[in-house]
């Protein structure tokens, strides 16, 4: 890569998890990294620069819209690493990605849809491979818990040499709410597979993300959305909303590492609601209220009525809210030599918001600060990647030295 003006171009900052991210950067990029924020409106990019700590008052503000191809390409042009977070990303998101893969410039974002990854993968992998791009998708909440987790995971029996992966859970448990963001895309990618036989296969495949979807093993579950007891964590457990996107990503990186998980590799995503009574009840709500809310946001002329109650794009908690907010994703396998293994990622702050900002912030300064460290995925030189195949114990090991746990080992 040729020398560039940035390190980091933070594009959307005038929004919600763009301030938070950008006052994450500003607290513990390095000095001398070289950030500058973009955004359509300069007076607003403006604004929020001046409310981030000291370390920012001289940061670059960079105009671009996401409906201006031109100043796209001069964003991806001037930097070495694209934060975005302006979303929907299916609307949105694929100028910014055709200009960063064009450019040879790495690229992070938070999406959690499936259709928006699945076009980026095929119109952009080719040329970001030829370019060196790397091109990474779901670097918060969506799905670096998932995806790490499931990496840490296999390592740990690969290096005990235990065998290989076989059915494979995360447990989610969670204090934290959806972020508008979030409801957005998801408003946004019904409206696509509505009447659309393409895209909702698509939506609904368990390998949608794979690079070679004939390839891939037969049997893996299907998304649950039972609730159930687990025998294993001795709890109850609830359909977890993130769970269709999260294990497509996690699919995608045992593909592009040549299936290193194990051939036998079987993985869902659950949501721990507790134990007793009180735990099945939880866990009868969340599924209830999961249904109904689909349900309603499905129905155009109910949606209104949902859209006021939850939070617009843009909007979020307030510092306290988001700060008493935390997750633990805990994942847990059978190897194929029968020996159990745990991990755990876990982290204190509102999963879609404090500690997402802190997975996006990170995630970019390990390709700006560590990229000779960061992994590839075998034959690629870049291309559509995944936090597990991108960023790897890069990433994991700059969340471990901002307080979060990332860890695994065999369990009792």
């Amino acid at each position: 890569m040729t020398e560039r003006d940035y390190d980091i171009v933070m594009f959307g900052a005038t929004g919600f998890v763009g301030r938070l991210t950008a006052e994450h950067l500003a607290k513990f990029a390095p000095e001398g990294t070289r950030i500058a924020l973009a955004g359509r409106d300069r007076a607003k990019v403006e604004a929020v620069r001046g409310a981030l700590p000291g370390t920012a008052a001289d940061w670059p503000v960079v105009v671009a819209d996401s409906s201006n191809p031109a100043s796209l390409r001069a964003l991806a042009e001037s930097t070495r690493v694209v934060i975005s977070t302006v979303g929907p990303y299916a609307k949105y998101g694929l100028p910014l990605v055709d200009a960063c893969a064009t450019a040879g410039t790495d690229y992070v974002d938070l999406t959690g849809e499936v259709l928006f990854v699945r076009e980026s993968i095929d119109k952009f992998q080719d040329e970001a491979n030829r370019t060196g791009a790397r091109i990474v998708h779901s670097c918060g909440f969506d799905s670096v818990p998932s995806d790490l987790g499931v990496l840490v995971l296999a390592e740990a029996a690969r290096a005990d040499d235990a065998g290989e992966l076989g059915d494979t859970t995360l447990h989610m448990a969670m204090k934290g709410g959806a972020s508008g963001g979030t409801v957005a895309s998801a408003i946004n990618q019904l409206d696509e597979v509505r009447g659309d036989k393409a895209k909702r296969k698509v939506a609904t495949d368990k390998f949608s993300l794979s690079p070679d979807r004939a390839a891939e093993p037969s049997g893996e579950w299907r998304d649950s959305v039972a609730v159930r007891h687990s025998p294993e964590i001795d709890a109850w457990t609830a359909p977890f909303v993130m769970a269709t996107f999260n294990t497509r990503i996690v699919r995608r990186s045992n593909a592009l590492l040549g299936h290193a998980y194990g051939r036998s590799f079987r993985y869902r995503e659950v949501q721990r609601t507790g134990k007793g009574i009180a735990g099945r009840l939880a866990a009868i709500a969340i599924a209830g209220g999961l249904g109904i809310g689909f349900g309603a946001l499905n129905l155009k002329p109910i949606r209104p009525l949902v859209e006021r109650v939850v939070p617009s794009p843009g909007e979020g908690p307030d510092a306290q809210a988001r700060a008493a907010g935390w997750f633990k994703a805990e994942v847990r396998s059978t190897t194929t030599t029968g020996a159990p293994y745990r991990s755990i990622v876990a982290a204190q702050g509102d999963p879609g918001y404090a500690a997402t900002a802190v997975m996006l912030g990170e995630s970019a300064l390990s390709l700006a600060l560590q990229r000779d460290e960061c992994p590839l995925p075998p034959g690629l030189n870049g291309g559509v990647l995944t936090p597990a195949t991108a960023l790897g114990n890069v990433l994991a090991d700059r969340l471990r030295a901002r307080g979060f746990t990332v860890e695994a080992g065999r369990s009792a």
